[in-house]
């Protein structure tokens, strides 16, 4: 059985505990790679909507039993809290089942750089500051989710590909584009006048690499809507993977530092190894 290597692996935004949850492919994906660090940066669970209601698979749990068999195998699985499961954040600097709950850390690549790690949700004022606006968020956010899910399962009914609808909405919004370039901004600011070469997180939904100024803004995307992850090779250099119909090659970080799309690395489709 081919398996893909890769010395680190981060994903965010899973949102166990939901119909959202793509935990399928995300279990495909876990038992189809391997790795030396694997960072699961925030908001792996969603405890907001599981006070609501808790929505959980045969295929949440497998997930879940195939990331401790991982730590328990020797991987260094590194949990960050994210704001929708916040709660976890009390257990900061302790281990569960080899697994290491931290606020965030520093993960430095085979060259020498250090990427500073959270989740993202400092950067968000509005959720951070306002609940009036973290209200109507969330219900937005919910909607867009539930018309995906109705979506996927038509466009599955009907053996189409696997195609996000809340993404497509978002994408449109010109309000959205400008909130998403501030946060890359933001943390690509943190980043440098705090002395680190990148910033690593997730949180907004929208996985991307972008280098300016000799600094990294690494976001690992989801695994609600797109299904990525930001994996690193054995020499340092950062990939984002889209794992959902067809894995391919979304972004690549390469040594010159350009960064643009790579759709020419074979990868094996989901469910085929």
């Amino acid at each position: 059985m081919s398996v893909l290597t890769f010395r680190s692996i981060f994903i965010s935004d899973v949102h166990m505990g939901t119909k959202s949850c793509k935990a399928t492919y995300l279990l495909d994906f876990l038992r189809s790679t391997e790795c030396e660090n694997l960072y699961l940066v925030g908001d792996i669970f969603d405890l907001w909507a599981m006070r609501k209601s808790v929505y959980w698979t045969h295929a949440q749990t497998q997930v879940l039993q195939e990331v401790f068999a991982k730590a328990k195998s020797g991987t260094n699985v590194i949990y960050i809290p994210g704001n929708h499961d916040s709660t976890f954040r009390e257990f900061a600097g302790t281990t569960m089942h080899n697994i290491r709950i931290q606020l965030n850390v520093i993960h430095k690549t085979p060259d020498g750089k250090r990427l500073f790690v959270s989740h993202g949700d400092e950067f968000d004022m509005a959720v951070k500051h306002n609940k009036v606006l973290r209200f109507i968020g969330d219900y937005a956010y919910y909607l867009l989710l539930r018309l995906n899910h109705i979506n996927t399962y038509i466009r599955q009914t009907l053996k189409l590909p696997y195609w996000s609808l809340s993404s497509h909405i978002k994408s449109q919004v010109r309000n959205a584009n400008e909130y998403i370039e501030k946060y890359e901004q933001a943390a690509l600011n943190k980043a440098k006048y705090s002395g680190y070469d990148g910033y690593v997180c997730g949180h907004i939904h929208k996985s991307g690499i972008t280098n300016k100024n000799d600094t990294l803004y690494c976001n690992t995307g989801d695994w609600v809507e797109h299904c990525t992850a930001l994996v690193e090779d054995a020499q340092g250099v950062l990939k984002v993977l889209h794992w959902s119909d067809h894995a391919k090659v979304q972004i690549i970080n390469h040594d010159d530092g350009v960064v643009y799309p790579d759709m020419s690395l074979p990868l094996p489709a989901p469910g085929s190894i």
